[in-house]
């Protein structure tokens, strides 16, 4: 039996590039340092130190930022609700700022499962519809498709999951 082809080539790995292809496979939580804001309409929304990141094999990380880093007021809680298999059931949120309401454009894990506890209460927040999210001052780009809520900066390799073609990966 021939054995068969990876679905995707991963692209190179320059210096100072990690590649998402070497992530792992089921996910892991992570704590980092790395400074990640958000700001929209000059209010900043989110900023910390303290976040957490999830990674997983072909997508850029989910940074979770603990509830106290977060603007006061800003959160409208959601009836949204979604299933993780690793994680356990996600809670939504709407965030009202600068005279602007985005729907569903941050999530959070109440009760995680126990390898995800690290994420307790802390919030994941799309990139897309801020005028600004940053990895270290870095402007990040959404993880594309619009489903997943990575965010992807130059110091990550891809192939990304979420462009066209990648469902089944």
């Amino acid at each position: 039996m021939r054995p068969q082809p990876d679905p995707v080539a991963p692209d190179p790995v320059g210096p100072g590039q990690e590649s998402v292809w070497r992530y792992p496979r089921p996910a892991i939580a992570e704590r980092s340092d790395r400074h990640i804001r958000i700001v929209h309409a000059g209010i900043t929304v989110a900023e910390t130190r303290a976040a957490v990141r999830t990674i997983e094999t072909s997508h850029p990380p989910s940074w979770y930022i603990p509830p106290d880093a977060i603007a006061p007021g800003v959160l409208r809680r959601s009836t949204r609700r979604s299933f993780c298999e690793w994680k356990g059931e996600a809670r939504y949120w709407h965030i009202e700022v600068g005279g602007a309401t985005f729907a569903d454009v941050a999530w959070s894990y109440p009760n995680p499962t126990p390898a995800f506890a690290m994420l307790r209460d802390h919030l994941a927040f799309y990139a897309g519809p801020f005028d600004l999210c940053t990895v270290d001052g870095e402007r990040v780009r959404p993880q594309p498709g619009g489903f997943y809520g990575g965010w992807i900066t130059s110091d990550l390799a891809g192939p990304f999951k979420g462009i066209p073609g990648s469902m089944g990966w």
